[in-house]
Protein backbone atom coordinates (compact mmCIF):
# COMPACT_ATOMS: atom_id res chain seq x y z
CA UNK A 1 0.00 0.00 0.00
CA UNK A 2 1.47 3.37 -1.02
CA UNK A 3 1.39 6.53 1.09
CA UNK A 4 -1.59 8.09 -0.71
CA UNK A 5 -3.73 4.95 -0.32
CA UNK A 6 -2.80 4.76 3.36
CA UNK A 7 -3.82 8.40 3.86
CA UNK A 8 -7.16 7.87 2.07
CA UNK A 9 -7.86 4.87 4.30
CA UNK A 10 -7.18 6.94 7.42
CA UNK A 11 -9.49 9.69 6.20
CA UNK A 12 -12.28 7.13 5.67
CA UNK A 13 -11.71 5.77 9.18
CA UNK A 14 -11.94 9.28 10.66
CA UNK A 15 -15.17 10.04 8.78
CA UNK A 16 -16.77 6.77 9.91
CA UNK A 17 -15.57 7.38 13.47
CA UNK A 18 -17.09 10.85 13.61
CA UNK A 19 -20.40 9.77 12.07
CA UNK A 20 -20.99 6.85 14.44
CA UNK A 21 -19.52 8.08 17.76
CA UNK A 22 -20.99 10.44 20.31
CA UNK A 23 -19.42 13.89 20.26
CA UNK A 24 -17.83 13.80 23.71
CA UNK A 25 -14.53 12.97 25.36
CA UNK A 26 -14.52 9.47 23.85
CA UNK A 27 -14.37 10.94 20.32
CA UNK A 28 -11.63 13.37 21.36
CA UNK A 29 -9.66 10.42 22.77
CA UNK A 30 -10.20 8.29 19.65
CA UNK A 31 -9.00 11.07 17.33
CA UNK A 32 -5.72 11.47 19.23
CA UNK A 33 -4.40 8.51 17.21
CA UNK A 34 -4.84 10.41 13.94
CA UNK A 35 -2.76 13.17 12.40
CA UNK A 36 -4.23 16.67 12.14
CA UNK A 37 -3.68 16.66 8.38
CA UNK A 38 -5.89 13.55 7.98
CA UNK A 39 -8.62 15.16 10.10
CA UNK A 40 -8.39 18.27 7.90
CA UNK A 41 -8.91 16.11 4.79
CA UNK A 42 -11.90 14.43 6.46
CA UNK A 43 -13.76 17.74 6.94
CA UNK A 44 -14.86 17.75 3.28
CA UNK A 45 -16.84 14.52 3.87
CA UNK A 46 -18.78 15.83 6.87
CA UNK A 47 -21.92 17.92 7.07
CA UNK A 48 -21.74 21.44 8.56
CA UNK A 49 -23.46 20.17 11.70
CA UNK A 50 -20.99 17.29 12.06
CA UNK A 51 -18.08 19.67 11.60
CA UNK A 52 -19.39 22.04 14.29
CA UNK A 53 -19.82 19.16 16.72
CA UNK A 54 -16.32 17.94 15.89
CA UNK A 55 -14.80 21.35 16.68
CA UNK A 56 -16.61 21.34 20.02
CA UNK A 57 -15.42 17.81 20.84
CA UNK A 58 -11.71 18.35 20.11
CA UNK A 59 -11.57 21.93 21.40
CA UNK A 60 -10.22 25.19 19.93
CA UNK A 61 -6.52 24.28 20.25
CA UNK A 62 -6.77 21.00 18.29
CA UNK A 63 -9.18 22.60 15.81
CA UNK A 64 -6.60 25.32 15.20
CA UNK A 65 -3.98 22.64 14.46
CA UNK A 66 -6.41 20.98 12.01
CA UNK A 67 -7.22 24.29 10.30
CA UNK A 68 -3.50 24.97 9.77
CA UNK A 69 -3.47 22.10 7.24
CA UNK A 70 -6.45 23.35 5.23
CA UNK A 71 -5.80 24.58 1.69
CA UNK A 72 -9.36 24.81 0.34
CA UNK A 73 -12.83 25.73 1.64
CA UNK A 74 -11.40 27.64 4.64
CA UNK A 75 -13.85 30.50 4.16
CA UNK A 76 -16.79 28.07 4.07
CA UNK A 77 -15.74 26.31 7.27
CA UNK A 78 -15.14 29.57 9.15
CA UNK A 79 -18.57 30.90 8.19
CA UNK A 80 -20.20 27.76 9.64
CA UNK A 81 -19.21 28.78 13.18
CA UNK A 82 -19.89 31.96 15.12
CA UNK A 83 -17.32 34.75 15.35
CA UNK A 84 -16.44 34.15 19.02
CA UNK A 85 -15.62 30.48 18.41
CA UNK A 86 -13.72 31.32 15.23
CA UNK A 87 -11.64 33.88 17.14
CA UNK A 88 -10.76 31.28 19.81
CA UNK A 89 -9.68 28.79 17.14
CA UNK A 90 -7.51 31.30 15.23
CA UNK A 91 -6.04 32.55 18.52
CA UNK A 92 -4.77 29.04 19.30
CA UNK A 93 -2.95 28.73 15.96
CA UNK A 94 0.68 29.62 15.32
CA UNK A 95 0.72 33.23 14.18
CA UNK A 96 2.08 32.41 10.72
CA UNK A 97 -0.62 29.76 10.22
CA UNK A 98 -3.26 32.18 11.51
CA UNK A 99 -2.13 34.79 8.97
CA UNK A 100 -2.33 32.22 6.15
CA UNK A 101 -5.85 31.25 7.21
CA UNK A 102 -7.07 34.84 7.52
CA UNK A 103 -5.82 35.59 3.99
CA UNK A 104 -8.27 33.02 2.64
CA UNK A 105 -11.44 34.37 4.24
CA UNK A 106 -13.70 37.36 3.61
CA UNK A 107 -12.16 40.68 4.73
CA UNK A 108 -15.17 41.66 6.85
CA UNK A 109 -15.17 38.34 8.71
CA UNK A 110 -11.40 38.56 9.15
CA UNK A 111 -11.71 41.97 10.78
CA UNK A 112 -14.46 40.76 13.13
CA UNK A 113 -12.35 37.76 14.16
CA UNK A 114 -9.32 39.95 14.87
CA UNK A 115 -11.39 42.30 17.03
CA UNK A 116 -12.51 39.37 19.20
CA UNK A 117 -9.00 38.02 19.75
CA UNK A 118 -6.54 38.65 22.58
CA UNK A 119 -4.84 42.02 22.08
CA UNK A 120 -1.31 40.59 22.12
CA UNK A 121 -2.12 37.89 19.54
CA UNK A 122 -3.97 40.41 17.36
CA UNK A 123 -0.92 42.71 17.47
CA UNK A 124 1.41 39.87 16.41
CA UNK A 125 -0.87 38.87 13.52
CA UNK A 126 -1.24 42.45 12.28
CA UNK A 127 2.56 42.84 12.43
CA UNK A 128 3.07 39.82 10.15
CA UNK A 129 0.29 41.01 7.85
CA UNK A 130 2.01 44.39 7.51
CA UNK A 131 4.89 42.88 5.54
CA UNK A 132 4.99 42.47 1.79
CA UNK A 133 4.43 38.78 0.83
CA UNK A 134 7.93 38.75 -0.67
CA UNK A 135 9.57 39.82 2.62
CA UNK A 136 10.85 37.43 5.29
CA UNK A 137 8.70 39.13 7.93
CA UNK A 138 5.60 37.69 6.24
CA UNK A 139 6.86 34.14 6.97
CA UNK A 140 7.85 34.51 10.60
CA UNK A 141 6.06 33.09 13.62
CA UNK A 142 6.00 34.16 17.27
CA UNK A 143 5.83 30.54 18.37
CA UNK A 144 9.22 30.29 20.12
CA UNK A 145 10.85 30.34 23.56
CA UNK A 146 12.35 33.67 24.63
CA UNK A 147 14.79 34.04 27.54
CA UNK A 148 16.36 37.04 29.25
CA UNK A 149 20.16 37.22 29.26
CA UNK A 150 20.04 38.01 33.01
CA UNK A 151 18.33 34.72 33.96
CA UNK A 152 20.03 32.09 36.07
CA UNK A 153 19.97 28.49 34.80
CA UNK A 154 17.26 27.72 37.38
CA UNK A 155 15.12 30.66 36.20
CA UNK A 156 15.65 29.64 32.58
CA UNK A 157 14.47 26.08 33.29
CA UNK A 158 11.38 27.40 35.06
CA UNK A 159 10.65 29.78 32.17
CA UNK A 160 11.16 26.98 29.62
CA UNK A 161 8.52 24.84 31.36
CA UNK A 162 6.10 27.78 31.50
CA UNK A 163 6.48 28.86 27.87
CA UNK A 164 6.52 25.34 26.42
CA UNK A 165 2.82 25.03 27.27
CA UNK A 166 2.04 27.47 24.46
CA UNK A 167 5.05 27.02 22.15
CA UNK A 168 6.32 23.88 20.42
CA UNK A 169 9.52 25.26 18.86
CA UNK A 170 11.70 24.53 21.88
CA UNK A 171 14.90 23.05 20.44
CA UNK A 172 16.48 26.50 20.28
CA UNK A 173 15.94 29.13 23.00
CA UNK A 174 16.25 32.76 21.90
CA UNK A 175 17.93 35.16 24.30
CA UNK A 176 17.30 38.92 24.56
CA UNK A 177 18.11 41.72 26.97
CA UNK A 178 15.64 43.95 28.82
CA UNK A 179 15.11 46.03 25.66
CA UNK A 180 14.36 42.93 23.52
CA UNK A 181 17.69 43.27 21.70
CA UNK A 182 18.84 39.92 20.34
CA UNK A 183 21.80 38.47 22.28
CA UNK A 184 22.05 34.96 20.86
CA UNK A 185 20.60 31.48 21.39
CA UNK A 186 20.88 28.58 23.82
CA UNK A 187 20.63 25.00 22.64
CA UNK A 188 18.03 23.10 24.66
CA UNK A 189 20.50 20.25 25.30
CA UNK A 190 23.04 22.66 26.77
CA UNK A 191 20.44 24.07 29.16
CA UNK A 192 19.34 20.59 30.25
CA UNK A 193 22.96 19.52 30.91
CA UNK A 194 23.85 22.74 32.77
CA UNK A 195 24.13 22.87 36.56
CA UNK A 196 22.14 25.36 38.60
CA UNK A 197 25.38 27.09 39.54
CA UNK A 198 26.54 27.56 35.92
CA UNK A 199 26.19 31.15 34.57
CA UNK A 200 23.32 31.18 32.08
CA UNK A 201 24.95 33.80 29.86
CA UNK A 202 27.91 31.46 29.25
CA UNK A 203 25.52 29.03 27.51
CA UNK A 204 24.53 31.68 24.95
CA UNK A 205 25.80 31.25 21.37
CA UNK A 206 26.33 34.85 20.26
CA UNK A 207 27.48 34.17 16.69
CA UNK A 208 24.18 32.61 15.62
CA UNK A 209 22.96 33.50 12.08
CA UNK A 210 20.10 36.00 11.79
CA UNK A 211 17.78 37.31 9.08
CA UNK A 212 16.00 40.66 8.82
CA UNK A 213 12.29 41.30 8.48
CA UNK A 214 12.40 43.35 5.27
CA UNK A 215 14.81 41.08 3.39
CA UNK A 216 13.42 39.58 0.18
CA UNK A 217 12.67 35.86 0.54
CA UNK A 218 14.09 35.04 -2.89
CA UNK A 219 17.34 36.89 -2.12
CA UNK A 220 18.28 34.88 0.95
CA UNK A 221 16.77 31.41 0.49
CA UNK A 222 20.10 29.89 -0.50
CA UNK A 223 21.87 31.48 2.47
CA UNK A 224 19.19 30.28 4.89
CA UNK A 225 19.34 26.73 3.53
CA UNK A 226 23.12 26.71 3.88
CA UNK A 227 22.85 27.19 7.66
CA UNK A 228 20.72 24.02 8.04
CA UNK A 229 19.20 25.26 11.31
CA UNK A 230 15.73 24.28 12.53
CA UNK A 231 14.88 27.95 12.92
CA UNK A 232 16.45 31.40 12.59
CA UNK A 233 15.68 34.66 14.42
CA UNK A 234 14.01 37.47 12.50
CA UNK A 235 15.23 40.92 13.58
CA UNK A 236 14.36 44.48 12.67
CA UNK A 237 17.05 47.00 11.72
CA UNK A 238 17.41 47.93 15.39
CA UNK A 239 18.38 44.31 16.22
CA UNK A 240 15.14 43.71 18.15
CA UNK A 241 13.83 40.13 18.06
CA UNK A 242 10.47 40.04 16.23
CA UNK A 243 9.96 36.32 15.59
CA UNK A 244 11.58 33.28 14.02
CA UNK A 245 11.45 31.55 10.66
CA UNK A 246 11.33 27.74 10.81
CA UNK A 247 12.71 25.04 8.54
CA UNK A 248 9.13 24.24 7.49
CA UNK A 249 8.61 27.87 6.40
CA UNK A 250 11.84 27.68 4.40
CA UNK A 251 10.82 24.40 2.74
CA UNK A 252 7.43 25.82 1.75
CA UNK A 253 9.09 28.95 0.38
CA UNK A 254 11.49 26.89 -1.75
CA UNK A 255 8.54 24.88 -3.06
CA UNK A 256 6.60 28.04 -3.90
CA UNK A 257 9.68 29.59 -5.52
CA UNK A 258 10.19 26.53 -7.71
CA UNK A 259 6.51 26.49 -8.71
CA UNK A 260 6.70 30.19 -9.45
CA UNK A 261 9.80 29.84 -11.63
CA UNK A 262 8.34 26.79 -13.38
CA UNK A 263 5.24 28.77 -14.31
CA UNK A 264 7.28 31.81 -15.37
CA UNK A 265 9.48 29.73 -17.68
CA UNK A 266 6.36 29.04 -19.70
CA UNK A 267 5.26 32.66 -19.63
CA UNK A 268 2.48 31.84 -17.15
CA UNK A 269 1.39 33.28 -13.84
CA UNK A 270 2.18 31.20 -10.77
CA UNK A 271 -1.17 32.20 -9.28
CA UNK A 272 -3.25 30.41 -11.92
CA UNK A 273 -5.32 27.52 -10.64
CA UNK A 274 -8.40 25.46 -11.46
CA UNK A 275 -10.79 28.02 -10.00
CA UNK A 276 -9.45 31.08 -11.81
CA UNK A 277 -11.98 32.65 -14.23
CA UNK A 278 -11.42 32.11 -17.95
CA UNK A 279 -10.92 35.79 -18.75
CA UNK A 280 -8.35 36.19 -15.95
CA UNK A 281 -6.28 33.29 -17.28
CA UNK A 282 -6.54 34.67 -20.81
CA UNK A 283 -5.38 38.14 -19.73
CA UNK A 284 -2.32 36.69 -17.99
CA UNK A 285 -1.25 34.54 -20.94
CA UNK A 286 -2.30 36.65 -23.94
CA UNK A 287 0.48 39.32 -23.80
CA UNK A 288 3.19 36.65 -23.99
CA UNK A 289 1.37 34.72 -26.70
CA UNK A 290 0.91 37.91 -28.75
CA UNK A 291 4.62 38.75 -28.48
CA UNK A 292 5.55 35.20 -29.43
CA UNK A 293 3.14 35.32 -32.37
CA UNK A 294 5.00 38.32 -33.76
CA UNK A 295 8.35 36.56 -33.30
CA UNK A 296 6.88 33.40 -34.82
CA UNK A 297 5.75 35.33 -37.89
CA UNK A 298 9.34 36.57 -38.15
CA UNK A 299 10.62 32.96 -38.10
CA UNK A 300 8.09 32.00 -40.77
CA UNK A 301 9.18 34.98 -42.88
CA UNK A 302 12.79 33.77 -42.67
CA UNK A 303 11.69 30.31 -43.84
CA UNK A 304 9.97 32.04 -46.77
CA UNK A 305 13.31 33.53 -47.85
CA UNK A 306 14.54 29.99 -48.48
CA UNK A 307 11.50 29.00 -50.56
CA UNK A 308 13.69 28.20 -53.57
CA UNK A 309 15.83 25.87 -51.46
CA UNK A 310 12.74 23.94 -50.33
CA UNK A 311 11.48 23.82 -53.95
CA UNK A 312 14.78 22.45 -55.27
CA UNK A 313 15.60 20.08 -52.38
CA UNK A 314 12.23 19.19 -50.87
CA UNK A 315 13.54 16.34 -48.70
CA UNK A 316 15.37 18.74 -46.37
CA UNK A 317 11.99 19.72 -44.87
CA UNK A 318 11.81 16.23 -43.34
CA UNK A 319 14.69 17.02 -40.97
CA UNK A 320 13.76 20.60 -40.06
CA UNK A 321 11.96 19.58 -36.85
CA UNK A 322 15.01 17.58 -35.72
CA UNK A 323 17.26 20.64 -35.84
CA UNK A 324 14.60 22.89 -34.25
CA UNK A 325 13.87 20.46 -31.41
CA UNK A 326 17.54 19.91 -30.55
CA UNK A 327 18.22 23.64 -30.55
CA UNK A 328 15.23 24.17 -28.25
CA UNK A 329 16.30 21.40 -25.89
CA UNK A 330 19.84 22.77 -25.58
CA UNK A 331 18.56 26.31 -24.98
CA UNK A 332 16.19 25.11 -22.26
CA UNK A 333 18.97 23.15 -20.53
CA UNK A 334 21.30 26.17 -20.53
CA UNK A 335 18.47 28.39 -19.31
CA UNK A 336 17.74 26.06 -16.38
CA UNK A 337 21.40 26.03 -15.35
CA UNK A 338 21.67 29.82 -15.65
CA UNK A 339 18.50 30.55 -13.65
CA UNK A 340 19.84 28.26 -10.92
CA UNK A 341 23.17 30.14 -10.85
CA UNK A 342 21.49 33.58 -10.88
CA UNK A 343 19.59 32.71 -7.69
CA UNK A 344 22.90 33.29 -5.91
CA UNK A 345 23.26 37.06 -5.63
CA UNK A 346 26.98 36.69 -4.89
CA UNK A 347 27.88 35.38 -8.36
CA UNK A 348 30.43 37.74 -9.94
CA UNK A 349 30.57 38.99 -13.54
CA UNK A 350 33.67 36.85 -14.08
CA UNK A 351 31.81 33.73 -12.96
CA UNK A 352 28.88 34.57 -15.24
CA UNK A 353 31.29 34.94 -18.19
CA UNK A 354 32.85 31.60 -17.30
CA UNK A 355 29.37 30.06 -17.23
CA UNK A 356 28.66 31.35 -20.77
CA UNK A 357 31.82 29.78 -22.19
CA UNK A 358 31.29 26.57 -20.24
CA UNK A 359 27.77 26.17 -21.65
CA UNK A 360 29.07 26.94 -25.14
CA UNK A 361 31.74 24.26 -24.79
CA UNK A 362 29.10 21.77 -23.66
CA UNK A 363 26.86 22.78 -26.60
CA UNK A 364 29.73 22.49 -29.07
CA UNK A 365 30.88 19.05 -27.85
CA UNK A 366 27.35 17.64 -27.75
CA UNK A 367 26.58 19.23 -31.13
CA UNK A 368 29.73 17.78 -32.67
CA UNK A 369 28.93 14.27 -31.43
CA UNK A 370 25.25 14.40 -32.42
CA UNK A 371 26.13 16.08 -35.73
CA UNK A 372 28.44 13.19 -36.67
CA UNK A 373 25.80 10.64 -35.71
CA UNK A 374 23.19 12.53 -37.76
CA UNK A 375 25.55 12.80 -40.74
CA UNK A 376 26.09 9.01 -40.81
CA UNK A 377 22.59 7.74 -40.10
CA UNK A 378 20.60 10.34 -42.06
CA UNK A 379 22.96 9.91 -45.03
CA UNK A 380 22.45 6.14 -44.96
CA UNK A 381 18.67 6.61 -44.58
CA UNK A 382 18.33 9.00 -47.54
CA UNK A 383 20.66 6.86 -49.71
CA UNK A 384 19.43 3.34 -48.90
CA UNK A 385 15.82 3.87 -47.78
CA UNK A 386 14.75 6.81 -49.95
CA UNK A 387 16.78 5.80 -53.03
CA UNK A 388 18.68 9.07 -53.62
CA UNK A 389 22.27 9.07 -54.94
CA UNK A 390 24.95 8.73 -52.25
CA UNK A 391 26.43 12.18 -53.03
CA UNK A 392 23.05 13.84 -52.63
CA UNK A 393 22.13 11.79 -49.54
CA UNK A 394 25.32 12.65 -47.66
CA UNK A 395 25.13 16.24 -48.84
CA UNK A 396 21.73 16.51 -47.11
CA UNK A 397 22.99 14.72 -44.00
CA UNK A 398 26.01 17.04 -43.92
CA UNK A 399 23.62 20.02 -43.85
CA UNK A 400 21.72 18.46 -40.95
CA UNK A 401 24.91 17.60 -39.02
CA UNK A 402 26.56 21.02 -39.46
CA UNK A 403 23.28 22.85 -38.77
CA UNK A 404 22.84 20.74 -35.63
CA UNK A 405 26.33 21.67 -34.41
CA UNK A 406 25.83 25.36 -35.21
CA UNK A 407 22.33 25.56 -33.71
CA UNK A 408 23.33 23.74 -30.50
CA UNK A 409 26.40 25.96 -30.04
CA UNK A 410 24.47 29.20 -30.55
CA UNK A 411 21.44 27.99 -28.57
CA UNK A 412 23.59 27.17 -25.55
CA UNK A 413 25.06 30.67 -25.73
CA UNK A 414 21.62 32.33 -26.13
CA UNK A 415 20.17 30.22 -23.29
CA UNK A 416 22.89 31.57 -21.01
CA UNK A 417 23.42 35.15 -22.19
CA UNK A 418 19.75 36.21 -22.45
CA UNK A 419 18.79 35.50 -18.78
CA UNK A 420 22.04 37.14 -17.61
CA UNK A 421 21.16 40.28 -19.60
CA UNK A 422 17.59 40.32 -18.25
CA UNK A 423 18.95 39.90 -14.72
CA UNK A 424 21.35 42.79 -15.31
CA UNK A 425 18.55 45.16 -16.35
CA UNK A 426 16.42 43.98 -13.39
CA UNK A 427 13.88 42.01 -15.42
CA UNK A 428 13.02 38.64 -13.88
CA UNK A 429 14.93 36.18 -16.12
CA UNK A 430 12.52 33.37 -15.26
CA UNK A 431 9.60 35.39 -16.64
CA UNK A 432 11.14 36.66 -19.85
CA UNK A 433 13.64 34.01 -20.85
CA UNK A 434 11.71 30.79 -21.54
CA UNK A 435 9.41 31.62 -24.48
CA UNK A 436 11.81 34.31 -25.77
CA UNK A 437 14.77 31.92 -25.96
CA UNK A 438 12.66 29.20 -27.61
CA UNK A 439 11.70 31.56 -30.44
CA UNK A 440 15.25 32.90 -30.88
CA UNK A 441 16.58 29.35 -31.05
CA UNK A 442 13.98 28.48 -33.69
CA UNK A 443 15.19 31.44 -35.74
CA UNK A 444 18.84 30.41 -35.31
CA UNK A 445 18.08 26.80 -36.27
CA UNK A 446 16.08 27.79 -39.37
CA UNK A 447 18.74 30.20 -40.65
CA UNK A 448 21.54 27.69 -39.94
CA UNK A 449 19.76 24.76 -41.56
CA UNK A 450 18.34 26.36 -44.70
CA UNK A 451 21.34 28.66 -45.11
CA UNK A 452 23.69 25.67 -45.13
CA UNK A 453 21.38 23.81 -47.51
CA UNK A 454 21.41 26.79 -49.90
CA UNK A 455 25.20 27.20 -49.75
CA UNK A 456 26.27 23.55 -49.67
CA UNK A 457 23.67 21.84 -51.84
CA UNK A 458 22.82 24.52 -54.39
CA UNK A 459 25.88 26.75 -54.62
CA UNK A 460 28.76 24.35 -53.87
CA UNK A 461 27.52 20.90 -54.93
CA UNK A 462 25.02 22.22 -57.55
CA UNK A 463 22.53 19.46 -56.70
Amino acid sequence: MDMEQNQNLKVQEIVELIKKMEFDDSLKLALEDYHDNDIADALAYLSPEERRLLYHAIGPERTGEVFSYLEDDVDEYIQEININEAAKIVEEMDTDDAVDLLEQIDDNIEEKILEKMDDKVEEEIRLIQSYDPEELGSLMTTNFIKMNILYTVKQAMRELIRQSEDNDNIDTLYVVDDDNLFCGVVDLRDLIKARDTDPFNELVITSYPVVYDHEKISDCLEEIKDYSENSLPVLDQGQHLLGIITAQDITESVHEELNDDYAKLGGLSSSEDLDEPLLESMKKRLPWLAALLVLGIGVSAVVGIFENVVKEVAIIVCFQSLVLDMAGNVGTQSLAVTIRVLMDEEVSAKEKTRLVFKEMRVGFCNGLLLGIISFVFIGLYVWLMKGYPAKFAFGVSACVGIALLTAMLISSMVGTVVPIIFDKIHVDPAVASGPFITTINDLVAVVSYYGLAWILLLKVMHL
